[in-house]
C-alpha cells in the first residue's frame, strides 16, 4: 500500500465530513439553541485540522492531483478508517451535553453504522443534537464513501475500490459503465424516498423537525428515534407511511432505480431476492398478527399494523417499534427474533446476514443434496437467469462462516461480561445486524448505557464490522495488508 495515496484519500473524506457537521449549525440557529452551536462548530475545526495535518506530516499526499490508480487492499483501508474516525468525529458533540467518552462513541457509531441502539436515558437534548443524529444515520445509511464517489471529481474512476469496499456483496452492484453515475443513481433514489416520507409525515401532522429525523432514520434503515417511546403512540397512517419507507429501505436501491426509472414496478418482482424479501415479510407478519390476535387480544387492525411495522423494523434493520414487543408472548417474540437473523437485501440501507445470501445458502445445500443421490449430476446454481460462479458461492460461505463465529464469540463475552444471557446474544445480533434494540434491558424502549464499557466496545467493533460486511476490516488483521510504501 502506497501511503501518499492512503493519506491523500483519507484527509479528503475527513476535510469534507468537516463541512457536514455544520448542518446542524443551521439547525441550532434556527432553534436559538446558542448552546449547540459551539460544539459543531469545534469539532469541525477540529476535523479539518485533522485533515491538513495529515496532508503535512505524509510527504508528498499534498501534491497528488489523482488516485485514479488506486488498488484494492488501499481502498478498504481507506473505507474501513474513513468510517472509524467519522463515528469518532461524530461522537464529539454528544460530549459537550455531558454524555461520557465511551457512550458518545457507541451512541455515534451506532448513528453512522445506521444501527440505532442508543445510549439515551433522557430525551432533554437540542434539536440540533437529534437532527445530527439522525442524519449520521442518513448517511451512513447508503454509505459515506457513495456519497463521495457521488460528488466528489477525485473519486470519479478511483471511486471503484472503494465503492465495492464501502459496500461489499455476493455480486458486484454496479449498472451503469461509471463508478460516479452508479453512485449518483443510487444517491437519487435514496435522496427522492427521504424526501417523500418527510412530506407524507408532515402533511399527516408530525412537527417538521420531527419528519425530519424519523425520515432520515427510516430511509436509512437506522431507528434512532428524537423520543424515547420510539413511534409508540402515533397515529396508524403515520405508522404505515413509516411501514413502506422502512421496506423501501431495506431493498435493493439498485433495483428500485431499474424500476423507478423505467417506471415499472412489476421490475421488482421478477427479482428473486426481492420476491424472498417480500415473501417472508408477508408469510412472519402474517403469523405474527395471528398471534397478536389470539394471544395478546389485540383487535385486528392493532394486530396487523403492531405485526408488519415491528417485522418491517427489525427486518430492514431500521428498528424502531410501536409496541414494546419484549412484553409479547413467548410465539411473537420468537417470532420476532427470527425475523432480525435474517437480514434485508443486498444493495440496501439494512443490515443482517443478507437475503441474497440465504438464497444462496439453501441452494447450496440443495445442490449438495443432489450430488449425494446423484453423484455424477453437474450442478449449476442459479439466481433468477444468471449462473453464480464458484467464487461467489465460497465467498458467501466464508461470510456466513465468520458471521456466525463472530456473533458466538461477541455474545459470548457479552453475556459473561454481563452476566446476563439475553443481553449477550441479543445484543450481539442486534450489533452486527446493524438493527438497534435486543431484548430485556436493552430492548425497544431500553437503554446500552447500564451496560459495562468493555460490552459497548465489543458492539462497537460488531456495528462496524456489521456495516461493512466483515471483509474490511477483518483484512486488517492481516500482517501483509501493512505493507506501506511511499
Amino acid at each position: 500500500m502506497r501511503l501518499t495515496y492512503l493519506a491523500y484519500s483519507f484527509s479528503l473524506t475527513i476535510m469534507y465530513f468537516s463541512f457536514v457537521l455544520l448542518l446542524p449549525v443551521l439547525v441550532a440557529l434556527y432553534f436559538h439553541e446558542t448552546n449547540a452551536i459551539l460544539p459543531f462548530l469545534l469539532t469541525g475545526a477540529f476535523a479539518l485540522m485533522i485533515s491538513v495535518t495529515i496532508r503535512k506530516l505524509v510527504s508528498g499526499a499534498a501534491k497528488i492531483k489523482s488516485i485514479n490508480d488506486i488498488k484494492k487492499s488501499e481502498g478498504l483501508c481507506v473505507v474501513t478508517f474513513s468510517w472509524l474516525f467519522a463515528a469518532i468525529l461524530a461522537a464529539i458533540p454528544y460530549t459537550f451535553f455531558g454524555i461520557k467518552p465511551v457512550d458518545a462513541f457507541f451512541e455515534a457509531m451506532s448513528g453512522i453504522t445506521a444501527t440505532g441502539a442508543t445510549v439515551f436515558t433522557h430525551f432533554n437534548y437540542p434539536n440540533a443534537l437529534f437532527f445530527w443524529r439522525s442524519f449520521t444515520q442518513w448517511l451512513g445509511g447508503m454509505g459515506i464513501i457513495v456519497l463521495f464517489i457521488a460528488i466528489l471529481p477525485q473519486f470519479a474512476i478511483a471511486g471503484r475500490q472503494m465503492f465495492f469496499a464501502e459496500a461489499p456483496g455476493p455480486t458486484e452492484d454496479k449498472f451503469t459503465p461509471r463508478i460516479k453515475n452508479t453512485a449518483a443513481a443510487l444517491w437519487k433514489v435514496y435522496a427522492g424516498l427521504t424526501v417523500l416520507d418527510f412530506l407524507l409525515l408532515k402533511f399527516n401532522g408530525m412537527k417538521w423537525i420531527d419528519a425530519v429525523c424519523y425520515a432520515f432514520s427510516s430511509v436509512s434503515g437506522g431507528g434512532l428515534a428524537p423520543s424515547g417511546d420510539s413511534m409508540i403512540g402515533y397515529s396508524f397512517p403515520l405508522l404505515w407511511i413509516t411501514i413502506i419507507f422502512m421496506f423501501f429501505a431495506g431493498s435493493s436501491f439498485n433495483l428500485q432505480y431499474k424500476a423507478w426509472i423505467r417506471l415499472n414496478p412489476l421490475v421488482l418482482f421478477r427479482n428473486a431476492e426481492f420476491r424472498a424479501y417480500f415473501n417472508v415479510i408477508l408469510v412472519i407478519g402474517i403469523l405474527l398478527t395471528a398471534s397478536l390476535f389470539f394471544n395478546m387480544n389485540y383487535d385486528l387492525p392493532e394486530s396487523i399494523t403492531h405485526a408488519f411495522f415491528n417485522i418491517s423494523a427489525l427486518v430492514s434493520s431500521t428498528g424502531y417499534c410501536s409496541a414494546d414487543y419484549t412484553k409479547w408472548d413467548c410465539t411473537s417474540k420468537l417470532l420476532i427474533f427470527a425475523i432480525m437473523l435474517f437480514g434485508s437485501c443486498a444493495s440496501s440501507a439494512g443490515g443482517g446476514i443478507k437475503v441474497i445470501r440465504w438464497l444462496l445458502i439453501f441452494k447450496i445445500m440443495k445442490t449438495e443434496m443432489v450430488k449425494i443421490l446423484h453423484p455424477k449430476a453437474v450442478c449449476n446454481i442459479k439466481i433468477g437467469n444468471y449462473s453464480v460462479s464458484k467464487d461467489v458461492l465460497d465467498q458467501t460461505l466464508m461470510f456466513v462462516a465468520f458471521y456466525f463465529v463472530i456473533l458466538t464469540v461477541s455474545a459470548f463475552l457479552v453475556a459473561i461480561i454481563e452476566q446476563n444471557t439475553t443481553v449477550g446474544l441479543t445484543g450481539a445480533v442486534s450489533a452486527i445486524g446493524n438493527i438497534g434494540p435486543g431484548f430485556g434491558k436493552i430492548g425497544p424502549l431500553g437503554s446500552f448505557e447500564p451496560l459495562h464499557w468493555l460490552t459497548k466496545l465489543i458492539l462497537i467493533f460488531d456495528m462496524l464490522i456489521g456495516r461493512l460486511e466483515l471483509i474490511p476490516v477483518l483484512v486488517l488483521f492481516r500482517k501483509d495488508f501493512w505493507v506501506l510504501k511511499r
